[in-house]
């Protein structure tokens, strides 16, 4: 067998080598959205540039072309995933969407009051909350089965929870959080003999692993195309044609009807009566196009394996690195938390060295709450990704530990609003010192490389007047960041002066640049303060995720809400 090659798959992913050529750039985020072949960028240009038609509509020649490819890709789709007929492969806008239609179609049909309803502590936030809701509005239970210490779900737990009322068990494939792959032939199984119809969320495991919807005779398996090389916006319900038969349509409209009166309605055949409206054809013959690449490239899956287990290897080599669960994942990628340091902060330096990854808690609080944790850090591999790319990372982790280290022997001490009655340190005419426009600015000034203005930001960090955890309250607590964060003001004199505090480095750095924007101003000074401009001064904007943008908005907002 020829081993597969990395630098040739490379070439068919055009971001990846522009990152690489221009930036030296590493893309370690593909559990949140994979980059796209140039095969699949070529079939949405070329549907518009050469076909471009509604489908299942026109008489011309153009609609004709459009609908017979439409239709192939279908097909494409079928034979993809081995169903048994094409007529049970339904359009969604992605795995979300597919879930709903089941829950709004399905659930409401055969779920009554006091079933349950079978999910797993490790789903993604679309695989819990359209179950949570259909549970809610039907009086029914929502049953969690726990995993085990490796991540996965507890089989032996999951024969004692899931029983004869159990109407709808819906579980994942692959967790975007653990990397493991489930039994999931065996929950199908033990779903089935208590009579529930199972619908399996595939959208991490898509990419990693071959799926045969016939051998694991599943009920319904859903997944994205943006996670397997394919557009956004684009996504795959497939179901048993005698359960997509029996569900009432999802939505109404256009496509999805024989017959229309003012008296009543009859509804078109499998697959068309779940695909209301004006489908995103590019979206279709993109994912299509994914697909057929993928048959024309190599195996990859030993290839991954491979990555996985160097990944894990490499990054539990740190001393200060945890993995969420210890075992090495099924495919790579590894969630983790490093001792002291918060993870947006992690992310946000590894950004700044060119390292994309994920911060949060990857749709997935249940879980991570189940664990005690906030958040923690992602890392998500693709067969474009290399072992060298993982070496890098390992530097930059290393670079990161160090940095925090030397960070946090300089920390400033908590301000004490306890002293006086007015919460307040006097210093001269001022409550307290703090950093200015002018000192921002002369920080700054040298910062031409968005590494360098990551490292100022992150000294400023420690020229924040922090808040006695004490006053951390849910009363000055700011709502809209990325980490906790609390903001508090002192009146002195007709003016204002404001102390925060966060859980992360990051906030508390630009919370420094913003708040020297309003130290030291009236009222009407602040309201006449215009933040962003500042911030596009000091070249800040275009390096703020929409997540980081959205939280200097709310500490600006919780500035304006304080003062009145």
């Amino acid at each position: 067998m020829t081993s597969f090659n990395v630098a040739e798959f490379r070439k068919k992913f055009p971001l990846i080598e522009m990152l690489e050529r221009k930036h030296q750039s590493i893309y370690f985020d593909n559990a949140a959205t994979t980059q796209k072949f140039d095969a699949v960028i070529d079939a949405a240009k070329t549907y518009y540039a050469t076909q471009n038609a509604n489908v299942h509509r026109g008489s011309h020649m153009l609609s004709a072309q459009a609908t017979v490819a439409y239709e192939l890709a279908r097909e494409n789709v079928r034979q993809f995933i081995h169903g048994k007929d094409v007529a049970e492969i339904i359009w969604s806008k992605g795995t979300t969407e597919a879930i709903n239609m089941v829950a709004s179609s399905l659930g409401e049909q055969i779920v009554e009051r006091g079933d349950d309803i079978v999910v797993s502590a490790a789903e993604h936030h679309a695989n819990i909350v359209c179950w949570q809701q259909l549970a809610l509005k039907k009086g029914a239970n929502l049953v969690v089965l726990p995993v085990n210490k490796q991540g996965i779900i507890d089989i032996a737990q999951a024969r004692c929870l899931i029983t004869y009322k159990c109407k709808i068990l819906a579980v994942h494939h692959i967790s975007n959080v653990v990397g493991k792959i489930n039994d999931i032939k065996t929950l199908i199984d033990i779903g089935h003999q208590h009579g529930a119809k199972v619908l399996i969320d595939g959208a991490q495991a898509i990419a990693h692993v071959n799926v045969d919807v016939q051998q694991l005779n599943c009920d319904f398996y859903v997944f994205s195309g943006h996670k397997l090389f394919a557009p956004t916006g684009i996504g795959v319900l497939y179901g048993k044609r005698e359960l997509l038969e029996s569900m009432p349509p999802y939505q109404f409209g256009g496509e999805m009807i024989k017959q229309v009166s003012f008296k009543q309605t009859t509804f078109n055949e499998l697959p068309h009566k779940f695909e209301a409206g004006t489908p995103n054809i590019a979206g279709v013959l993109g994912l299509s196009s994914a697909i057929t690449e993928l048959g024309h490239s190599q195996n990859f899956t030993d290839y991954e394996s491979q990555l996985a287990v160097y990944l894990h290897q490499q990054l539990t080599s740190l001393a200060k690195l945890t993995p969420l669960f210890t075992d090495a994942p099924d495919i790579p990628l590894l969630s983790f938390v490093i001792e002291g340091i918060h993870h947006q902060d992690v992310a946000s330096f590894l950004d700044s060295k060119g390292i994309a990854v994920r911060a949060g808690h990857h749709c997935a609080m249940p879980l991570l709450a189940g664990m005690g944790l906030q958040g923690s850090v992602r890392v998500s591999l693709a067969p474009y990704n290399s072992k060298s790319e993982i070496d890098r990372l390992l530097a930059a982790l290393k670079a990161c530990i160090e940095a925090d280290g030397n960070l946090q022997q300089a920390d400033s001490s908590d301000v004490d609003w306890t002293k006086t009655d007015s919460r307040s340190q006097v210093v001269h005419d001022k409550p307290f010192d703090y950093v200015s426009e002018a000192d921002v600015l002369a920080e700054f000034s040298d910062a031409n490389s968005w590494d360098k203005k990551h490292r100022v930001i992150m000294l400023l960090s420690k020229r924040l007047h922090r808040l006695d955890k004490q006053r951390r309250s849910d009363e000055i607590l700011i709502s809209g960041c990325e980490s906790n964060a609390w903001l508090d003001v002192v009146k002195y004199n007709d003016r204002f002066y404001f102390i925060g505090d966060s859980d992360a480095r990051l906030i508390r750095g630009l919370m420094v640049v913003i708040l020297s924007q309003f130290q030291g101003k009236t009222a009407v000074q602040i309201q006449k303060t215009k933040v962003p401009e500042f911030f596009q001064s000091l070249g800040l904007m275009q390096h703020l995720s929409p997540s980081r943008g959205n939280g200097v908005r709310a500490i600006v907002d919780s500035v304006y809400t304080l003062i009145g």
